[in-house]
Parts: C-alpha cells; structure tokens; sequence
C-alpha cells in the first residue's frame, strides 16, 4: 500500500479490479429472450459475431422454465462489441432482445 494525497492506494486490488472489468467486457447480457428461446438458438444467432466461450440462459430453479433472459461470453471484447452493435433491439424468436455488457458485482 501507498500513500498518495491522504489516500492510501493498494495497487494489488485496483490491478484486480481492472482485471475484472476487462474480462467482463467479453461477456454480454441478453433480455427481452422469448421464453422458448434455448441455449442452442441462442448460441447460434451469436456466432457469427466471434468465438463464443459460454452461453446460459436463466431458468426457474423450480419449474426450469425461462426467465427470459441469458449470458453470451465471448473470447474477446471485439467480439463482444460487435454483437451487441449489430444484435441490440434485433429480432429473434419473435421478440426484440436488449443487450449490454454484463457486470459482475
């Protein structure tokens, strides 16, 4: 830790952060999902904007229905930028989807 102007700085924690928020730029948030739309469908609508690393759609615990909306992960934040450009307040599965870059809390 350092002192710098009254505050003291951890570097190690502010380099994670950073770290942290990067990453997250690679993965995006998807709403506005029909409820019928599925990990494969979703996958595929996305893949052609880049490698994908992980798709989830979130489901109900109980009755694993949809809760109508999910996560795409990219391996770069390139990717990640062009799909939700090109894929934001698009059509699929007869619903307009909402993208943004998700963050981790």
């Amino acid at each position: 830790m350092l002192r710098s102007n009254g505050f003291f700085v951890n570097y190690q924690t502010l380099l994670s952060r950073m770290i942290i928020s990067r990453h997250s730029c690679s993965k995006l948030f998807i709403g506005g999902l029909c409820y019928d739309t599925n990990e494969p469908v979703l996958k595929q609508a996305f893949e052609q904007h880049g490698e994908i690393i992980e798709v989830k759609v979130i489901c109900d615990h109980k009755s694993g229905k949809s809760k109508g909306y999910g996560f795409v992960k990219f391996t770069s934040e390139t990717a990640a930028s062009k799909a939700l450009k090109e894929m934001d307040g698009q059509l699929l599965d007869g619903r307009n989807i909402r993208i943004s870059y998700a963050h981790k809390e």
